[in-house]
């Protein structure tokens, strides 16, 4: 993601659960275009902020520091992993849901969780060429979403509205659109995905 965003000319600011000191070669591999530094200096810094951690983590995410954010949240849920989280397990919440209910002063868009990251990498194309790939998103606030479409567009993707982060159970793992419309995880390059496809697959996920 940093690789792409960067390339599409943003700032990136580079952060883990490990400490800036762990990040800064890859801070130098990307160039000056990007700085390692804490979570909490991250999620101050940054003008849109990704997330992408175990959800059992979220509790841990920085929240005075994200507040009037627009956050992109790539997680699923996987008990095995996270733990049992009820709210989850009865669906009551989407993941992000839980996240946005965690960070009240956020505005949090669901995106990236449903590609595996090598296709992230590979697929980028232009607006406006036959075979750009789209990716679904959703959230809460209308304008957030708009700001993450122009986000996508920069970097090569285009988006599909879900709708409220009450739908992003959609595009959660065990759906018709995670990861399999892009290809299987042995071909790295993937496979262009255009936005009727994402349509029908997300409109005939079930829960």
């Amino acid at each position: 993601m940093a690789r792409l965003a960067i390339a599409a000319g943003h700032d990136v600011v580079l952060s883990n659960s490990r400490g800036p000191q762990t990040l800064v070669d890859l801070a130098v591999e990307l160039g000056p275009r990007a700085r390692a530094a804490t979570g909490a200096e991250a999620a101050a810094a940054g003008d849109i902020v990704l997330i992408s951690i175990p959800v059992g983590a979220y509790p841990k995410v920085p929240v005075a520091e994200l507040a009037g954010k627009i956050v992109m949240d790539t997680g699923n849920y996987y008990p095995a992993r996270d733990g049992q989280i009820a709210e989850l397990d009865s669906k009551s919440l989407t993941s992000s849901g839980w996240l946005q209910r965690d960070l009240p002063g956020a505005l949090v868009v669901k995106v990236f969780n449903n590609i595996f990251f090598k296709h992230l990498e590979s697929l980028p194309r232009p607006a406006g060429a036959a075979d750009r790939s789209y990716l679904p998103i959703a959230g809460d606030g209308s304008a957030a979403k708009t700001v993450v479409t122009e986000f996508l567009d920069s970097i090569g993707y285009g988006t599909i509205d879900v709708g409220p982060l009450a739908e992003s159970w959609r595009q959660e793992p065990g759906t018709p659109v995670y990861g399999t419309p892009y290809g299987s995880f042995e071909d790295e390059k993937g496979t262009p995905v255009g936005a009727d496809i994402i349509r029908a697959a997300l409109a005939a996920a079930t829960r």
